[in-house]
C-alpha cells in the first residue's frame, strides 16, 4: 500500500493535478483575504493590478510558451541550449518592450492613470515584469521536461510564499497597499533568486540563440498568441456582454456563480493538458505517430468520463453549490431579474461535458506543428459565442440562453478541431471512449495489484 501511495505522487498527472491545485487553493484563499484587508476603492486598485498584468502576460510568453514547450520536447541536447537562449531571449526582448511602453504612458498621462485606478499598475509592473522573468521560463522549460516535481516547488514558494504574506497582514502587518506590492515584489524575487542558483531559469543560455531558433519560435507563436488572446475572450465575453445588456448588474453577479463553478473543472484539465502536451510533441516529432494518437485517445477519454462524473454531480447538486459559492441570497429564484442560478449551473454541467475533447484536439494541432488551425477553431468559437450571447441577452433576455451559447460554440470547437486533427492522424472518434474506458480498467488492476 506504501509503495502504490509513493508510486501515485511521483506521477505526472497527480503531480501536475497537485501543482494547479495549490495554485487555486492559495488563490481562492488569498482573495478572500484581500477582500477583507482593505477598503473596496484600495482592493478594485488590487484587482486591477492583478488583472492588468495577467492580460499583459498573454503578450509577453504566450508568443514562447507553447512553442518551447513543443520544440524542447524533443530537441537534441544542442538544439535545446539554442531554443532556451531564443525562448529567454525573446522573453527579455518583450519585457524590456512592455516595460518602456508602461513606463512612458505612466509619465505621459499620469492624471488620468490614477483617476482610472492604474497608478500602481503602469508604476510597478515593469519592475515585477523583470522579477518573474528567471520564474516564467524556468516554468516553461521545467513543463518541456515534465519535471512535476520541480513545478510544484517553485509554484508552493511563489503562490504559497505570497499567501503567508498576506495571512500575516490580515491578522497582524496590516500593511498598507503599496507595501503589499511592494511583498509581491520582493516574494517573485526570491523565487526567481531560486531558479537562477539552481539553473532551471535558461537564461544563460542567451547567447547561444541562432536566427533559425528565433524564427522557428516565433512562427509557431504568432499562431498560439492570438489563440491564447481569443481563449480569454471566450472566458470573459459572456460576463461583458451582459454586463452592457438591459439584463443589468444584478445578471452579471447571478452569472458569476456557474462561471466560478467552472474555473474548478478548469484545474484537472488544466493539469492533464499540460502532461499530454510535451508527450504528444515529443511523439510528433520524432515520427511516432501512433504513440501520439494514443495519447489523445487515452487523455480525451479518460477526461471525458471524468467530467461525466463531475458534471452529473454538478447537475444533481446545483442548488448545494450555489448556496455553497454564493450564499442564501442566490437560492431560488431572483425576485429581480427572474432567473435562477441553480439551473444556470445545470446547463454549465452539459457544457463541462465537451471540455475534454475540445481542449484535447488543441493540445493535438498545436502538438503536430499546426497551431494556425488551433487558432482557426478558436476564431470560430469566438465568433459564434459572441453571437450568441447577443441574441441571448438582447432577443431572448435570458442567462440560461447565455448558459447554452456556450454549449454551442464548445460544440463548435469540437467539431473544428476534430475535424482538423482528424485531416492530419485520421482518427477514430470510438476510439476515444474504448480507450478511455480502457485507462481505468488498467487504472484499476495495477491498485488492486499494489493492494493485494
Amino acid at each position: 500500500m506504501k509503495g502504490t501511495v509513493k508510486k501515485i505522487i511521483k506521477e505526472d498527472n497527480f503531480l501536475s493535478l497537485a501543482g494547479n491545485l495549490s495554485i487555486s487553493a492559495f488563490g481562492f484563499a488569498g482573495f478572500a483575504l484581500l477582500a477583507r484587508s482593505f477598503p473596496t476603492e484600495q482592493f478594485g486598485q488590487y484587482v486591477l493590478f492583478v488583472s492588468s498584468g495577467t492580460f499583459i502576460e498573454m503578450f509577453r510568453f504566450g508568443i514562447t510558451n507553447t512553442a518551447i514547450i513543443r520544440y524542447l520536447s524533443g530537441a537534441d541536447v544542442s538544439d535545446r541550449l539554442k531554443y532556451m537562449g531564443s525562448n529567454g531571449l525573446i522573453g527579455l526582448i518583450a519585457t524590456i518592450f512592455i516595460a518602456v511602453i508602461l513606463s512612458v504612458c505612466g509619465f505621459l498621462f499620469a492624471e488620468p492613470i490614477k483617476h482610472a485606478g492604474y497608478e500602481l499598475f503602469f508604476a510597478w509592473y515593469p519592475i515585477l515584469a523583470f522579477l518573474t522573468l528567471p520564474f516564467n521560463t524556468a516554468l516553461v522549460i521545467l513543463q518541456a521536461d515534465r519535471k512535476w516535481g520541480k513545478i510544484l516547488l517553485l509554484r508552493i514558494i511563489n503562490s504559497g510564499g505570497f499567501f503567508i504574506v498576506l495571512a500575516a497582514n490580515f491578522f497582524f502587518l496590516k500593511m498598507t497597499l503599496l507595501q503589499l506590492i511592494l511583498a509581491m515584489l520582493a516574494v517573485n524575487a526570491i523565487a526567481s533568486l531560486v531558479c537562477m542558483v539552481l539553473r532551471w531559469d535558461g537564461l544563460r543560455y542567451i547567447p547561444k540563440v541562432t536566427k533559425q531558433t528565433n524564427r522557428t519560435l516565433l512562427d509557431f507563436g504568432k499562431y498560439t498568441t492570438f489563440t491564447l488572446i481569443g481563449t480569454n475572450l471566450l472566458r470573459s465575453a459572456d460576463t461583458l456582454i451582459i454586463s452592457l445588456s438591459p439584463l443589468g448588474p444584478a445578471a452579471v453577479a447571478l452569472y458569476s456563480i456557474p462561471l466560478k463553478l467552472t474555473e474548478f473543472q478548469m484545474i484537472p484539465l488544466r493539469s492533464f493538458a499540460a502532461t499530454a502536451f510535451p508527450k504528444m510533441s515529443k511523439a510528433s516529432m520524432q515520427g511516432k505517430i501512433e504513440d501520439l494518437k494514443s495519447f489523445f485517445y487515452n487523455y480525451s477519454g479518460a477526461l471525458t468520463y471524468l467530467f461525466f462524473a463531475m458534471s452529473l454531480f454538478s447537475f444533481v447538486f446545483a442548488d448545494f453549490f450555489v448556496l455553497i459559492l454564493g450564499g442564501p441570497q442566490y437560492m431560488g429564484t431572483d425576485p429581480v431579474t427572474g432567473f435562477n442560478t441553480a439551473n444556470i449551473v445545470r446547463v454549465f454541467s452539459i457544457y463541462g461535458l465537451l471540455l475534454p475533447i475540445d481542449r484535447m484536439t488543441g493540445v493535438g494541432l498545436d502538438s503536430i506543428n499546426k497551431p494556425d488551425k488551433n487558432m482557426i477553431k478558436v476564431g470560430f468559437m469566438v465568433v459564434s459565442n459572441v453571437i450568441g450571447d447577443l441574441v441571448a441577452v438582447f432577443i431572448f433576455k435570458s442567462l440560461i440562453a447565455v448558459a447554452i451559447a456556450s454549449v454551442l460554440f464548445t460544440i463548435v470547437g469540437v467539431f473544428i478541431g476534430f475535424y482538423f486533427l482528424d485531416r492530419e492522424l485520421h482518427l477514430s472518434h470510438t476510439k476515444i471512449f474504448s480507450s478511455g474506458i480502457d485507462f481505468y480498467k488498467e487504472l484499476y488492476k495495477k491498485t488492486v495489484k499494489h493492494i493485494s
